[in-house]
């Protein structure tokens, strides 16, 4: 028997002793996966659609407490998701619309106030917000808030057209720009009622030069707007760095 014994001890070592497998020395020696780099922008953060921001990068230079935001030519535009960001406001508590006297920035002059996405839902309501944001992979991993200088407006003549939630596409000598608006915006209009359709109606409303001067909100802009097909003629008040309308407009006739 003692044959035999010996030839099943040297075939149950070949299945115990044999070398690992080569699929389990490849996972082993596998480079781990690049993580994707955190970068960072300035710029006014626009909301856009639930739990997404639009920004446009900005160069900035701080001078305590403000930043003071230019244009970066060829500066593309980004929209992140924010919904597991970090928010760091500059007032001291998070639901405040204002400072009200009371800032809370780093030495950078980054805001500090913890505060949650939710947050920074609201205070997108209200408008483009100045901040800082760092991101990654397409997500807002901390969005800052930031105090900075005024920045002057332009009025212009060119053309409108929506371009979804309050946002809308104004062309002027050949050059297209998205520009946003609130409810906080002005509308002049030639018509009668401020909630009539684009250009309906007799121009009661229109000036010598056939500018409107029914005084009328951001809400009513984009009630008009609504049944648009092709661009209408407008004179806007924007402002170019934050790429916020301050008042529209409407033109009749050739003016």
């Amino acid at each position: 028997m003692r044959p035999f014994v010996h030839v099943a001890v040297l075939a149950l070592c070949g299945l115990l002793c044999a070398p690992a497998a080569p699929a389990a020395a490849t996972a082993a020696t596998r480079p781990a996966q690049a993580e994707a780099k955190t970068e960072a922008v300035f710029g006014y953060a626009w909301a856009d659609g639930a739990g997404r921001l639009r920004v446009t990068p900005r160069a900035a230079t701080y001078r305590k407490p403000l930043h003071r935001f230019t244009a970066i030519a060829g500066a593309r535009r980004l929209t992140l998701d924010y919904t597991g960001a970090a928010y760091r406001r500059v007032t001291v508590a998070c639901d405040l619309k204002e400072t009200e006297g009371q800032i809370a920035i780093d030495g950078r002059g980054r805001g500090t106030t913890r505060c949650a996405p939710g947050d920074l839902t609201e205070s997108l309501r209200g408008g483009p917000v100045p901040v800082h944001v760092e991101h990654r992979d397409g997500r807002a991993v901390t969005v800052s808030e930031v105090l900075v200088q005024p920045s002057p407006s332009r009025v212009v003549r060119g053309t409108l057209r929506p371009a979804g939630d309050s946002a809308v596409l104004f062309t002027r000598a050949g050059r297209t720009v998205r520009l946003g608006y609130t409810r906080a915006a002005a509308f002049s209009r030639v018509t009668r009622g401020c909630r009539d359709g684009w250009l309906t109606g007799e121009p009661v409303n229109a000036d010598a030069n056939g500018l409107g001067r029914k005084a009328c909100t951001g809400a009513d802009l984009a009630g008009a707007l609504r049944g648009v097909r092709h661009p209408v003629a407008v004179r806007v008040d924007y402002v170019p760095l934050s790429e916020e309308v301050q008042q529209v407009w409407e033109v009749y006739g050739d003016a």
